[in-house]
This record gives C-alpha cells, sequence and structure tokens, in this order.
C-alpha cells in the first residue's frame, strides 16, 4: 500500500471511531448518566469538557482557551502531520504511533471547534490501584500513540558498548 495512503487512512481511522463512539454515547445516554459495565471498575459516563485532557483549562479565559486548545494543537498537527510526511525512512510502529496521535488530535480539536466542547464518556477505577478521569476514544488513541512511541524508542535503542 501507498505510505501516503496508508498515514490518510490510519488517521481517518481513528477519527472515524472516535467520531461514531461519541454519537453513539450523545444519542443513547443523557447528559451526566452512569452505566456500569464491569461493575464500578469500568463506567460509561456522560460528560461535555470544555477543556483538555481531565478538564484541564476549562477554567481558562476564553482568548487564552483557544490560543492553547485550538491554536496550538493545531500547529503541532500540522507540524506532526508534515514531519510523518517528509520521514521516509520512520519505522513502521513510530508512524502508526504519530498517525494514532494526529487521529485523535483531530478529532478532539474538531470537537472544540464544531461544539466548542469535546464529549468524554469511558471511566476506569481499579480501587486504590488506578483510576482515570472520564475519557474519550480519541484520548485513548493519543495514549496509545505516545506509548507506541515510548516502545518504539526503546526497541530502537542500541547497547551501550565498552570503548577501551
Amino acid at each position: 500500500m501507498n505510505r501516503s495512503l496508508f498515514i490518510s487512512l490510519l488517521i481517518i481511522f481513528n477519527i472515524v471511531i472516535d467520531r461514531v463512539s461519541k454519537l453513539f454515547v450523545e444519542a443513547k445516554m443523557n447528559l451526566g448518566q452512569e452505566i456500569e459495565l464491569i461493575g464500578h471498575k469500568f463506567i460509561l459516563k456522560y460528560v461535555k469538557n470544555e477543556g483538555a485532557f481531565l478538564g484541564m483549562g476549562s477554567d481558562l479565559n476564553p482568548t487564552l482557551r483557544i490560543l492553547l486548545l485550538l491554536v496550538l494543537p493545531v500547529v503541532v498537527l500540522a507540524y506532526v502531520t508534515y514531519y510523518i510526511l517528509k520521514n521516509k525512512d520512520m519505522d513502521k510502529l513510530s508512524l502508526i504511533a504519530f498517525c494514532c496521535i494526529i487521529g485523535g488530535g483531530i478529532a478532539n480539536v474538531f470537537d472544540r471547534l464544531a461544539y466548542g466542547e469535546v464529549t468524554d464518556f469511558f471511566f476506569i477505577d481499579l480501587g486504590g490501584v488506578f483510576r482515570t478521569g472520564i475519557f474519550n476514544v480519541a484520548d485513548m488513541s493519543v495514549t496509545f500513540g505516545l506509548l507506541a512511541l515510548i516502545l518504539s524508542n526503546f526497541l530502537k535503542k542500541k547497547p551501550i558498548s565498552n570503548q577501551a
């Protein structure tokens, strides 16, 4: 498959999966409603988020919110897209990771532009071990992409040799 086509399809896939999941939640749930999927461990809770990840930035003044939650992400997403299109030697895992980050980022920026807020609905609580904020599929795409980039970086590292 053509590299540019692969990049485009993977980014579009991430955007579409996020949009479909948000439309489903918005159609089937009431704002604030909770549905336990796996007891109190994995819950769907439909909320609207005017900020970024975990609501950060929702209390900023409107000008600063536009700069930090719309302008800056668009500039970063444009740069990362340019970077992956120009860097033809990038390993497959890093390419997939960047596509997930771009797709998830575009999905959430689209929501902020179109609706002024993002729909979030996943919540995980594993007791004292692990607890998330409320998040969405786009957030999962970005998180997966970041973890995959870290993994890719570790896989590329060569052991340090003793030079005597």
